[in-house]
């Protein structure tokens, strides 16, 4: 008989001899400190004795473990329940997710916000429902993005990272096909999407000239906000720093990075809103947000926009960036997320292994997550960290580094 099984072996083994086998290692908290677990398969994990200092997180802000947050969480479900118990558009619509998309629009200044039960699920749902006819694409964008001009079945046009002569030459380029084929000039639908903080880079998307170029091209602007979200003016993101509200039709989000819950959101204009509720099908499809993680992202972001958690999040990464760069590393990005660039594979994976034995947790990204040849350990402190920490890290790096034979 015919086998039209999988072979699941010779993937896994393909995966160990290119060194990208990944495991799932257990921590006790989601905080700047834990105890961590050895990959242990389906056995029950054994928490390492020493605790190490986390510096690969989202968990920008530390608010995973403040006490305010917790207690949002519990006196919603306490009152509201543990989960949404359906869709939205059933009955799993509830007062809590109001408040955090009242919340969400305030800070966003648009006119309404949607939450949406994951990030990726904002992206897919978004793009699918707008269904447009040409997507303007960042080559570094994320794959809920790409994954959503898939579905969408829309032309992608991908141009050069955060490159806008390149964006504005494919529009140029789009502009003169449709000129040809003699279509009007608000024939095509067309939709350019950028994240502002990009994950993996820590670079910072030029939004002021992808809207001038979108303005002159007749395109509207989708910026995802995922790893920029609570960081920036009053709460917000990029958008707000350069103060573009006005200019970007779309802003997308994350509620599980600085703001320390899951879930996602979009942002925009009632209309915006009104066409996702009724035609995403992740969002029509999918079960609310658990009611305890809108009330945790809530009081987040609340806590986000009143205390100082922002400026000591930010001062963090000067003394972190300063100290790496002094050592002679090469330290990309714009952002909070210092990815140490070494270039080869093996170097990365001998640096994250070093700095992890002296109780440092940042792992190693290696291709095909980033382009060959530039391998790097994501570095990326928390608000919650102290000063000491910081030199900790700092130490574990330096000798690392020297034992290697990276300095």
């Amino acid at each position: 008989m015919a086998d039209r099984g999988f072979d699941l072996e010779d993937r896994l083994e393909s995966l160990e001899d290119n060194d990208l086998k990944r495991t799932l290692s257990p921590v006790d908290r989601v905080a700047e400190r834990g105890y961590f677990a050895e990959p242990s398969g389906g056995e029950l994990p054994v928490l390492d004795s020493a605790e190490a200092l986390v510096f690969a997180s989202n968990n920008y802000l530390g608010l995973t473990d403040d006490e305010r947050i917790q207690d949002a969480a519990r006196r919603a479900a306490a009152t509201v329940g543990t989960g949404a118990g359906a869709s939205r558009l059933v009955t799993g619509d509830t007062l809590v997710h109001q408040d955090l998309e009242r919340l969400l629009a305030e800070t966003k200044d648009t006119e309404r916000a949607l939450a949406f039960s994951s990030g990726y699920a904002a992206n897919v749902g978004t793009i699918t429902a707008l269904e447009p006819d040409v997507v303007f694409s960042d080559e570094l964008n994320h794959a809920s993005i790409i994954d959503g001009c898939r579905l969408a079945d829309c032309d992608t046009v991908v141009y050069d990272h955060c490159d806008v002569a390149s964006l504005r030459s494919k529009l140029e380029e789009r502009a003169e096909h449709a000129a040809r084929k003699g279509d009007a000039p608000d024939e095509e639908s067309w939709l350019i999407v950028t994240d502002s903080v990009f994950s993996m880079d820590g670079t910072v998307a030029p939004l002021e000239s992808i809207c001038d170029a979108a303005e002159e091209f007749g395109a509207w602007v989708m910026v995802d906000e995922a790893h920029a979200t609570g960081l920036y003016v009053d709460g917000g993101g990029i958008v707000q720093a350069e103060g573009l509200e006005d200019r970007i039709q779309i802003q997308m989000g994350t509620l599980s990075k600085a703001l320390a819950s899951q879930g996602g959101y979009v942002a925009g204009s009632a209309e915006l809103i009104d066409c996702i509720v009724n035609d995403a099908r992740p969002f029509v499809f999918s079960t609310g947000l658990a009611p305890p993680a809108a009330a945790a992202a809530s009081e987040a972001l609340h806590v986000a926009r009143h205390s100082d958690v922002r400026e000591r999040l930010w001062e963090n990464v000067a003394h972190l960036r300063d100290g790496l760069e002094s050592m002679g590393f090469d330290v990309w990005g714009d952002s909070q997320i210092l990815p140490v660039v070494v270039g080869d594979r093996r170097d990365a994976i001998d640096l994250a292994d070093g700095i992890r034995e002296r109780d440092v947790v940042a792992p190693p990204i290696r291709p095909p997550t980033v382009p060959d040849g530039t391998s790097r350990i994501r570095v990326v402190p928390m608000a919650t960290h102290e000063q000491n920490d910081i030199v900790t890290c700092l130490e574990a790096f330096r000798a690392t580094g020297e034992e290697v034979g990276l300095l």
